[in-house]
This record gives C-alpha cells, structure tokens and sequence, in this order.
C-alpha cells in the first residue's frame, strides 16, 4: 500500500503549490474532488471535461513531478439531487478522458417518500413507518438508480466506484454495502473511511475484515469521542463542526484519535484481506492549521504502513 492525498484541506494553494508541497512530503499521488459537497479548490471539471488544453495541461503538472492522480471523488447525493448527478456524470467523462478506472462516491439518500423532496437518513426501526420509509429508498430509488449508474460507468471505462461509509447516506456500513453490491453487482465496493465507524460505534479493522475483496479504497482519518461529551449525550450530535469544543466527536489529525498501533494492525488486516491499493490523507481537524494537521498525520500513516 501507498499513501495518497485529498487536496481540499490545503485548497487555499494553487495546484503547483499544493503539488509541490504533498511532494516534498514523500506523496506522489492525488485523490481530486471534482465538486458536490467538495468545492475541487484545484481543478475546474466543466472545463476540464470540455478542454483537451485543460487536461494536458493538469498532467503535465504531475508527469514533471513524477505524480499520478490515482482516482476522482464526486460525493454528493445523486440520488436526490440532479445537480449532483450531473456532475458524477461528468466526473465519469473525465475519468475516460485522464484514464482513470476508480471513482470515490457515496451512495446518495432518497427522500422518504415520492411526494417528499427532503433526503431521510433513517437510524432506527421505531416507529413503523420507518421500514416504509425504508422499503420506497431502496427498492424504487436506489436499486434502479444504481443499476443505471452501474450501466454508465462500465460505458466509460471505470472498473470500480468505491462508496463511502458516511452518514446520511443510504449505504453507511458493510452491511448496507453489501445490501446494494448484492443487487447491482461487483462495479461498487466500499471506501472505507475509519472515522466514520469509528463515531458510529463501529470497529474499522472488523469491518475490513468483513468486506474482504469488496474493500476497494481506504481514506486514511481519524475521529475522536469527547471525554466529558459523549458519556451524558451519546454520538448522535447535530452540531456544526466548527463548535469542535461543544461536541460529542470530532474529526482529528491522523494520530490524535487512535494511535501508531491501531493503525498498524488496521493496514495488516487490510492486507490480509487482500488490499494493496492507496490510503487516501483526507484531513479534517479544525483544532490546528491544515499543513500542520496534513503533516502530523501523513508522519502516523507512514509509521503504520511500515514506509519510513
């Protein structure tokens, strides 16, 4: 395994900033946002989509520098919003374009009925009317969507889309991938991001386990359960991240939530399950200044991937 990048915490950069500054930090490859709930600080997808200068003019960015961009994010909600859709749309031209055959997504979340236009992240089985709810997302949004999805993907060259574990999606868990990949086949496996499980009471190094061949991207971030917040109000927090100090959890540097050690065994059961692909940096600890976040944690990562 190697390390990547994901460029939005060092956005205030210009692309040949930023490049040389994850280079001279021992990455060499790139993990771009393409837009949605990303605002791709780096790159402009319309244009690139449109402009043979425009993509020339990227990769020649990273061939002086000897870096490859190793896949592209579009998350966002397709499945609710066609904004969002059209630029996964357009993030799967560009993939065909750059050569790219992994694309990093989350599954989106449908509205919780066909009269509604608000998505519904539904987290227990009480009342009832929740497994309605359930039974409408799935069976006659999700499905049907994801196999089109599937459809368009294969159409442009892209062999996997690897979903996200995050809240308010529909797919959060290995289960609830499972649950789809089951219906719409092998294209979609799963990101697996550590921070998430890791607030929902989950155990990422089980979940690695679990996924075996279906794990196909791993971003590398990390959260940490407040001392003093969590016990009398549980996960469950609605607050802004920005009132890190108020919250139940937080996203933190690489590091700061769980050590050398976890990560080590983490990348281990990886490997066992057979993944020898990129960890993707995504930082988003508000509690210092990006490079620094950027920096502590990219030093964590190469301790536990066993690469300094």
């Amino acid at each position: 395994m190697r390390l990547s990048y994901i460029p939005d915490s060092l956005g205030y950069m210009k692309l040949e900033d930023m490049l040389d500054t994850v280079h001279s930090l021992g990455v060499n490859a790139i993990e771009f946002t393409t837009g949605n709930w990303s605002q791709a600080p780096h790159i402009n997808l319309d244009e690139l989509v449109s402009s043979l200068e425009a993509r020339k003019y990227l990769q020649d960015s990273f061939d002086k520098r000897d870096m490859e961009i190793i896949a592209l994010n579009c998350s966002g909600n397709p499945l609710a919003f066609q904004k969002d859709m059209d630029v996964t749309l357009k993030t799967f031209q560009l993939a065909e374009q750059l050569g790219i055959k992994k694309i990093v997504m989350m599954s989106g979340l449908p509205s919780g009925c066909r009269e509604d236009k608000t998505p519904v992240w539904i987290t227990t089985s009480w009342p009832p009317m929740t497994q309605d709810i359930l039974k409408y997302q799935w069976e006659e949004v999700a499905i049907p969507a994801w196999k089109k999805l599937v459809d368009q993907a294969k159409h442009f060259g892209i062999e996997k889309i690897a979903l996200e574990n995050h809240a308010w999606q529909l797919v959060y868990n290995p289960e609830t991938l499972f649950k789809l990949r089951n219906e719409v086949g092998t294209m979609i496996g799963m990101n697996l991001d550590p921070s998430h499980l890791f607030w929902m009471g989950g155990e990422p190094i089980e979940a690695a386990r679990e996924l075996g061949s279906a794990l196909y991207h791993i971003h590398g971030k990390d959260s940490r359960l407040e001392r003093g917040k969590v016990g009398p109000n549980g996960v469950l927090d609605t607050k802004v991240i920005e009132e890190y100090k108020n919250r139940s959890w937080n996203y933190v540097a690489i590091g700061c939530g769980h050590d050398v050690k976890w990560w080590k065994e983490f990348f281990s059961v990886a490997r066992m399950s057979g993944y020898d692909d990129v960890v993707s940096l995504e930082m988003e600890d508000l509690t210092m200044d990006a490079l620094t976040g950027v920096k502590m944690s990219i030093n964590t990562l190469k301790q536990g991937l066993g690469i300094i």
